[in-house]
């Protein structure tokens, strides 16, 4: 009885928090993009390879293709022989590159594409169906651990002081969202952040996308509803003329309860707290999705361990991963008329 009073207690407090928070941020608020049109360029830079080396692989991320992401003029250019591969899991698609002895001191490489991204809507009326969540098959792999998203231990204990087992699991996946934005913080200060990792945002509090969208993935499997995690870059404000940098990735969740997926920005939430009720269900168009999932093995296989996620070039020398700083990166994106 203890628990279930704890429980009803916290559903209230976060939803106090929530209004407090909504209507403080009402009078700044901006709507969100509906529609974006814009062309993408991911460049990078494949260097410090070992003159003696007999092999390089690299596997780097290509958009997504779906109801809510439009990708044309999808163009390559890179001295290397490449392919696309499709993934043949959760519509993902790598540009492979292949490359032989001798080899040079690096290898560029440059994917160019126009995106046409629209808002996701969820239907939240069809989302409270009472509908019984799926308990496996093609929901298997969202309803199990990751590697750095743990479903028992700490992450249990959390999550069975938020709510009671009177609520619905829309109801549910509403509290562990409250709960996510309003105890992380967005900090990208000392270490340990940007892996994805629940236990590290469970218990330090901080971190960046990943972390956000990590602890509302382990909370709401933990309790038996399915969650996906997508990756992908973000756009800033919509512009004529030159063409904007894009600092680095962004990421968000989905949980899926009625029969229907839900999208969660959470970070995005804490970030602009005047949409924090509007990224419960919405994504802006202001993004471009690449990867969904965890724990990836590639295809051609990899050599090393199944990759976190992918969303910068993994690649790989004689069959051993080279290092991040080897590898530099640039993305920016350029609105076009429609």
């Amino acid at each position: 009885m203890r628990e279930l009073r704890l429980g009803k207690i916290v559903i209230v407090s976060f939803a106090i928090l929530a209004l407090l928070v909504t209507v403080a941020a009402a009078s700044d608020a901006t709507p969100p993009d509906r529609q974006r049109d814009f062309r993408f360029s991911y460049h990078s830079e494949i260097g410090s390879i070992d003159p003696s080396a007999h092999h390089v692989e690299a596997w780097i991320p290509l958009p997504r293709e779906d109801q809510f992401q439009h990708v044309t003029g999808l163009a390559v250019d890179t001295p290397v022989h490449h392919e696309i591969v499709d993934q043949n899991h959760n519509g993902n698609r790598v540009l492979h590159l292949d490359a032989s002895a001798p080899l040079p001191a690096s290898i560029p490489v440059t994917v160019s594409f126009e995106v046409k991204r629209i808002e996701e809507a969820a239907n939240l009326e069809r989302a409270q169906r009472n509908i019984p969540e799926p308990s496996g098959g093609k929901f298997a792999e969202f309803l199990g651990p990751d590697k750095l998203v743990p479903l028992s231990g700490r992450i249990a204990q959390v999550s069975d002081k938020l709510g009671d087992e009177t609520a619905s699991p829309y109801q549910q996946a509403q509290i562990i969202y409250e709960y996510v934005v309003s105890v992380m913080a967005y900090d990208k200060t000392g270490t340990g952040w940007g892996r994805g990792d629940a236990l590290y945002a469970c218990d330090v509090r901080r971190g960046n996308c990943t972390d956000f969208h990590s602890l509302f993935i382990a909370l709401a499997r933990s309790r038996g509803i399915p969650a996906r995690f997508t990756i992908g870059f973000p756009i800033g404000a919509a512009k004529r003329g030159q063409p904007s940098d894009i600092p680095g990735y962004h990421c968000w969740a989905e949980f899926y309860t009625g029969g229907e997926w839900v999208p969660i920005d959470a970070s995005e939430a804490w970030k602009n707290p005047a949409r924090r009720d509007y990224y419960f269900g919405h994504l802006d168009a202001a993004r471009v999705a690449f990867t969904m999932g965890r724990d990836l093995e590639m295809t051609p296989r990899q050599q090393g361990e199944p990759l976190n996620f992918l969303i910068y070039p993994y690649v790989e020398v004689d069959g051993k991963a080279l290092p991040k700083d080897d590898i530099k990166n640039h993305f920016e994106y350029k609105d076009v008329a429609k």
